[in-house]
């Protein structure tokens, strides 16, 4: 344990570094306030003994610009060394950050209990720190599992739900177009009939990462929507940059060449996408489910043409609501 003496009595700051060093702790001595301050930002010390009566800087200064330098969650304890005993110095000495106070000249008995006192409160608040970033970390966990899908690990279907709600809103404060793609697997049952369960979730796994791969902005989510079909947010973009997108996709997802004799599209696994694009309408709040519901008619109409391909839904509403 370190601990950083700040006292510009020579005689008084070599007694407490020598009573320090007896109780094995390390001493580090500054002269003044701004050598203090100084110390503290190069030694980072467990412990700080300040003298309040100082040239220039006093302790009280000291003391609360060394709690402004402290950082997430750091706290160094703080105790003042004082010849003034009255109740106003020591009520201001807790005011700017102080934790304790000890009367000069200092008991090398009582500076011993005070220093130890001090050891384990910060022990204790480091163990209660350590407990809270533990808390933290399971907490974001447990957040990214409830937003995860258990099969294929990208968005799950509530993540989806809530951020094309989000992403609407947002949308519609800044007039930009939003696109959504729906994707279905191409004749996913046959294929998990004849292939086996296993196989074919390793199926879907190997889909699902090729769409998320496929999107590369923080704002775009590719989700699992329900079995065999996926979804695809978008925000930001206009028909067209969607369809370049939804076209890569389906080429991705082809060249990953799954085989699939169970097919009448093509001798490996292929998805047929339904693209949707909307400039969404401040107030319109259920213009996103009516958006789904163009992007699941347009994947019909990839399906019913021969599937393994992107079908786009015809422009709904007025003119400048379209992409």
């Amino acid at each position: 344990m370190k601990a950083l003496v700040i006292e510009d009595t020579l005689t008084s700051a070599t007694l407490v570094c020598h009573q320090l060093r007896k109780m094995g702790l390390e001493a580090v001595h500054a002269r003044n306030g701004e050598a203090g301050i100084e110390a503290f930002k190069s030694e980072r010390p467990d412990l700080v003994l300040l003298d309040v009566i100082m040239p220039g800087m006093d302790g009280f200064e000291v003391a609360r610009r060394i709690r402004q330098l402290e950082k997430d969650g750091m706290w160094t304890p703080i105790i003042f060394l004082t010849a003034r005993t009255g109740d106003e110095d020591l009520e201001r000495g807790i005011e700017v950050g102080g934790d304790d106070y000890l009367i000069k000249p200092v008991s090398e008995i009582v500076l011993k209990a005070k220093v130890r006192a001090m050891q384990r409160i910060a022990q204790m608040r480091y163990s209660l720190l350590v407990l809270t970033r533990k808390l933290d970390e399971a907490n974001r966990e447990l957040t990214r599992l409830s937003s995860a899908d258990g099969l294929t690990g990208i968005a799950n279907r509530r993540r989806f739900d809530e951020t094309l709600l989000k992403e609407w809103r947002r949308c519609a404060r800044e007039r930009q177009p939003l696109a959504l793609l729906l994707i279905d697997v191409d004749f996913f049952k046959p294929f998990n009939d004849n292939y086996g369960h296993q196989v074919g979730d390793e199926c879907l796994k190997a889909v699902a990462r090729t769409l998320a791969d496929s999107v590369h902005r923080s704002s775009d989510l590719a989700a699992r929507y329900g079995g065999e079909e996926f979804v695809v947010i978008l925000p930001g973009t206009h028909e067209t940059g969607a369809g370049i997108v939804a076209e890569a996709m389906r080429q991705a997802v082809q060249e990953l060449g799954i085989t699939h004799r169970f097919s009448a599209a093509a001798p490996v696994v292929t998805i047929s996408i339904g693209l949707a694009c909307t400039v969404p309408q401040a107030g319109d709040e259920d213009g996103h489910a009516r958006l789904l519901k163009q992007a699941d008619e347009a994947l019909y109409r990839a399906k019913s043409t021969g599937r393994n391909r992107v079908a786009i839904a015809p422009p709904q509403g007025e003119a400048e609501n379209v992409c």
